[in-house]
């Protein structure tokens, strides 16, 4: 953290980190929310709180059960080998979270083969990308069992139309289906629709509880009970049975309630950010449909633009040469404006 700011306090003293919507800090209510959760031994089954965040989400999503997972890598990884054998295979964007940035776990650990296809400029695959990549039944090839899509992709939502093509392909396969939902709360909101509408072509979802809705950990995946239960006992093989673990979902019951019906103010101050730095010379702005956009140095080194705010208290952060910009619930209208100011004084200096 760079010295001299705090993540706490107010005005011009506090930090402004916009290099995820994971940074955020529990509020008082969810806090309190934490507090008062009753609680008991998951693996045993006899935590309340968990059960009836499991129940919530899952109902949400028009599916028939949830199960509470630590994070959403294991989520993701959980749902892929349940799908999948080893020696089998599942397709997926080749920028896609689940196949990207999970550390090739269903690979090192399930001998789950990924088939992952180049994506278009909106984050999405091409239908005929993946009929031409499902494979026969031949013994050469590995069986293709699955399809895993995500929404939304880098703060591009996932149009309907699109995925119900992507998954009419797969099931006219055979394949089964899987929603990395991570961010399926900002989709639903940018869409207009609920939740269910977006999850409906899936055969499981796992949603993320820590990013958009603000809670300090947890993800739910969701699907028929006879998955969730074999799901459940990989969760335990893979080490995330928790015990008094209602303290955490209690905090997704204040988010689903508190959080979710905000996001809408995220997404608008995306674009206020965008805007705000519409026609500086020498800086590309890339916003996206949600919380997200990505700011494109030209002709000059990205790592300083990101030096530059640090010494103003504001963080930024991604992979050169877009560094991206994440809006959150601790992340105010009047951060935006600040933040303006410091893009803007780093190009008057150049």
């Amino acid at each position: 953290m760079y010295q001299g700011m705090k993540t706490g306090g107010t005005g011009r003293n506090r930090m402004i980190d916009l290099r995820s919507d994971t940074v955020t800090q529990p509020s008082a209510g969810m806090r309190k929310a934490m507090a008062d959760a009753e609680v008991g031994d998951d693996v045993y089954g006899e935590d309340p709180t968990i059960m009836a965040l499991e129940e919530r989400v899952a109902g949400l999503l028009g599916k028939e059960a949830g199960l509470l997972m630590p994070t959403g890598t294991q989520s993701n990884l959980a749902a892929l080998l349940t799908h999948c054998a080893r020696g089998e295979e599942y397709i997926v964007g080749n920028e896609y979270h689940a196949f990207k940035y999970e550390a090739g776990g269903a690979s090192v650990l399930g001998g789950v083969m990924a088939c992952a296809l180049p994506l278009d400029e909106n984050g999405g695959i091409d239908p005929a990308d993946v009929e031409a990549s499902i494979k026969p039944d031949d013994s050469h090839f590995a069986m293709t069992r699955l399809l895993s899509l995500e929404n939304t992709v880098s703060g591009q939502v996932q149009q309907l139309d699109h995925i119900d093509a992507l998954c009419a392909v797969a099931r006219n396969h055979g394949l089964a289906t899987h929603l990395d939902g991570a961010r399926i709360w900002n989709a639903a909101t940018a869409l207009g629709v609920d939740l269910e509408t977006i999850a409906n072509p899936f055969d499981t979802i796992s949603s993320c509880l820590s990013k958009g809705l603000g809670t300090p950990a947890c993800s739910v995946l969701s699907g028929p009970r006879d998955f969730i239960d074999k799901a459940r006992r990989l969760r335990k093989m893979l080490g995330g049975g928790m015990r008094q673990a209602g303290i955490l979902a209690a905090c997704g019951l204040y988010a689903l309630e508190h959080h979710f019906p905000r996001l809408g103010e995220d997404h608008e101050n995306a674009r206020a950010l965008a805007k705000g730095l519409d026609g500086l010379n020498g800086l590309n702005v890339h916003v996206g449909d949600t919380n997200m956009l990505f700011l494109e140095p030209v002709g000059n080194d990205p790592e300083a633009l990101v030096d530059h705010l640090a010494g103003q208290g504001i963080l930024i952060g991604g992979a050169a040469p877009k560094i991206r910009c994440v809006l959150h619930m601790d992340v105010s209208s009047d951060d935006v404006g600040r933040v303006v100011d410091g893009v803007r004084s780093y190009y008057d200096g150049i």
